[in-house]
């Protein structure tokens, strides 16, 4: 909701003889609006009407013509001449009278925005969530300014952009379907050649990957199969066809990586080329030679980041390059994985300059974590612009609730615009209009988090838990602080009920981190994390917090999952301490961690990065010594159900006790049906005898998938599944 402002210091300068622009005297309206007629300029007008009717009180009339110009009034004017980009404009007084010139695009639009900013006092930070100071009288100084965006395209994300049509405006952002035909706009092939309609008569269309073809959703074209290109290029230009005016449309590689085509006549090319990237720009070109007038954009990303030796894209295909791998924690010319990033943008700005930069700034596994890289956004994004990006995505995940969504969002906004403004001003500004006598606590709690971070030497990943940093910038002591710093802010505004439920949204990251620590720390039993759970629960409730990750598993499901499995009594499990013998080990360092963590009743959690035992590609087997012989009837296996790690179910395991440790008798098998839900997922696996049963050893059989499917993005791929606890009772 709104929040009106009467005794802020005034951003209008009252009636004096610096005034040249005068719009409202006295709650009357002195100016009008013209213009042209055009849709965007109309839009601009309205936005300029009715912010100027919130603020005073009048509202300036909108016409078609004014015959003769007087004091006040404002002209708004699609201006066809080189001085302004698309999305460009100029704002300038003269003679009384405001002119507000733009580029094309949403120029008029981003003027206005610009005019109320700067000059009426107007700030707009979240959904439906501005300032401003109410004032009977406005009248506007000499103002002759020119902007042009650094990125011509520029997308991010928030959770007020599908809501509040003014936030997307005020942000100066944009959507795929503003420029890309037919929602065709990043892994696109199944779309365009869909294996549902050709893998099964047409398997060569597809991926030759590990000695054989396999079509699928997720799987590649064979781009060497001159078939592939008519049928694609066919369906593309019937596209066109039906989507008059756009003239952009993405082919671009399925989700996934090591999918590509290993064909001879692939395989070929890419040994001439260096990378996987040039039978994709050889692809588009030929697709681009065919249909000039067209925009191809197409994915450097995972396998074809790099750019190939020898093919240069042709000027209309656009290169939209991913940072995915790349870690965080600093800019990324300052860590190995970001340099990797940095060397394939500098290798494709010397042979394009239409390239369209992906990247990527929260932790997609856990938006509702601390996730502190506002330090390197500035930077990250005045190295995309000095290396011929011409369009951006930042993609921040903002869901409601998330790790200074709102505040990430208007800062990267703010950043794809003008990459040199000063970062810690936006941050400051941001902050004292938003959560106003708290700022100063959450700024000092941000920047403990960027320092902990560093000090701690931890990098900051996209897919990560807060577990991983709980030795870090989240151990205790710092814990400690962030929260005294919390109470202080939450005292601070105790009074503004809406200033108070946005400091505490914003305390749910640190409020998850510990209920994730305590977890993984075998410490959830106690009645303080119980009532912190309480508090999380009621909270992302009130708030409407709707996920915590992108996989869209929600808070309500959390804190159920968490109170059974989780917050459960200790000392049930027969198993508990057993020794392990590896029959088939687990996966590189898995094989230490399962040496306890099969049976040390502290269940993992939604990130497979902490407390759970891998196997990649193969079975597994293991053989439990108990220590003694003890009677039970139920066993199971704890698993974890993931896909958007290559981490599957399996598809059974079998269980077999034996007194002496040799000779072993099977009690029975569990089957699992193949699962294809997106959400994480706990999966217990096991069997109840009819009978007591009674043993010292028992030997488990795991049958993994082996093999990622033609449906997942890591088709012929080797697959994972994860365990972690064995439970006897």
């Amino acid at each position: 909701m709104k929040r009106i402002l009467i005794n802020a210091a005034c951003a209008l300068t009252a009636l004096s003889s610096a005034a040249q622009v005068p719009l409202v005297n006295n709650g009357k309206p002195i100016g009008r609006i013209e213009t042209e007629g055009d849709s965007i300029n109309n839009v601009a007008a309205t936005l300029l009407q009715d912010f100027v009717h919130r603020i005073s009180g009048a509202k300036l009339p909108v016409v078609d013509k004014i015959n003769k110009a007087g004091k006040g009034d404002v002209f708004i004017k699609t201006r066809h001449d080189t001085t302004l980009s698309e999305d460009g404009f100029r704002l300038h007084s003269d003679k009384g009278c405001l002119y507000v010139n733009s580029g094309g695009g949403n120029g008029a639009i981003f003027a206005i925005v610009t005019l109320l900013e700067n000059y009426l006092g107007v700030n707009y930070y979240g959904e439906n969530e501005y300032t401003l100071t109410e004032n009977k009288d406005i009248v506007l100084p000499n103002i002759d300014i020119t902007e042009i965006p650094a990125f011509r395209y520029r997308q991010s994300q928030s959770y007020a952009l599908q809501t509040d049509p003014i936030y997307r405006m005020w942000m100066r952002l944009e959507e795929p379907s503003d420029e890309f035909a037919s929602g065709y706009w990043v892994h696109t092939f199944d779309r365009l050649l869909p294996s549902a309609q050709y893998g099964e008569s047409h398997p060569e269309y597809y991926s030759f990957i590990n000695g054989q073809r396999r079509p699928g959703k997720a799987s590649q074209w064979c781009l060497s199969n001159p078939e592939v290109f008519e049928i694609v290029a066919g369906r593309i230009d019937s596209i066109f066809k039906a989507n008059p005016g756009k003239n952009m449309i993405s082919v671009s590689q399925n989700d996934g990586n090591h999918t590509y085509c290993t064909c001879p006549e692939c395989a070929a090319v890419n040994e001439e080329e260096g990378s996987p990237s040039g039978i994709y720009i050889r692809f588009l070109n030929k697709l681009a030679s065919r249909m000039p007038d067209k925009q191809f954009s197409t994915l450097a990303y995972l396998f074809t980041m790099h750019p190939p030796k020898h093919t240069k894209p042709l000027p209309n295909v656009n290169i939209m390059l991913c940072d995915i791998d790349a870690k965080r924690e600093v800019p990324l010319t300052d860590n190995p994985s970001g340099r990797d990033f940095v060397k394939a943008l500098e290798g494709w700005s010397k042979i394009s300059d239409n390239i369209f930069v992906w990247d990527y700034g929260i932790n997609f596994d856990n938006y509702l974590a601390p996730f502190p890289n506002f330090p390197i956004l500035q930077k990250n994004i005045q190295l995309f612009r000095n290396n011929n990006a011409k369009m951006h995505f930042s993609q921040i995940a903002s869901s409601r609730g998330g790790d200074f969504a709102e505040m990430r969002t208007y800062m990267v906004s703010k950043l794809m615009w003008n990459p040199d403004l000063d970062a810690d001003s936006l941050i400051h500004s941001f902050m004292d209009g938003y959560y106003g006598k708290a700022a100063p606590y959450l700024y000092e709690y941000e920047k403990l988090l960027e320092g902990g971070l560093l000090a701690s030497g931890k990098d900051l990943w996209i897919y990560d838990s807060p577990v991983t940093h709980k030795d870090g910038m989240l151990n205790k002591n710092c814990r400690k602080r962030y929260n005294e710093l919390f109470d202080k802010a939450e005292a601070s505004v105790a009074n503004d009920s809406v200033l108070l439920k946005r400091v505490r949204r914003q305390r749910l990251p640190l409020q998850y981190s510990e209920l994730e620590i305590a977890r993984a720390e075998g410490t959830a039993t106690n009645e303080t994390v119980g009532k912190l759970l309480d508090i999380f629960e009621q909270r992302t409730n009130e708030y409407n917090v709707p996920t915590l990750n992108e996989r869209l598993n929600s808070p309500a499901e959390y804190c159920r999952i968490y109170r059974s499995r989780y917050l459960a009594p200790k000392g049930q499990n027969l198993a508990t301490g057993a020794k392990v013998t590896w029959l088939i080990e687990p996966s590189g360092h898995y094989k230490a961690l399962g040496e306890k963590g099969l049976t040390d009743e502290i269940y993992g959690g939604s990130t497979y990065v902490e407390s759970w035992i891998g196997w990649e590609g193969t079975d597994g087997s293991f053989i439990l010594d108990m220590g003694e012989s003890k009677t039970f009837t139920d066993i199971s296996g704890d698993f974890l159900h993931q896909l958007g790690a290559w981490i599957f179910l399996p598809k059974d395991i079998s269980f077999s006790v034996s007194s002496d440790g040799k000779n072993f008798k099977k009690l029975g098998t569990a089957v699992q049906p193949e699962d294809r839900s997106p959400k994480v997922q706990f999966k217990k696996l096991g069997i109840t005898t009819d009978k007591p049963v009674t043993a010292r050893y028992l030997k488990v059989d795991i049958t993994g998938v082996k093999t990622c499917p033609g449906w997942h993005y890591g088709v012929g791929s080797p697959g994972w599944f994860f365990l972690d606890e064995i439970t006897v009772k």
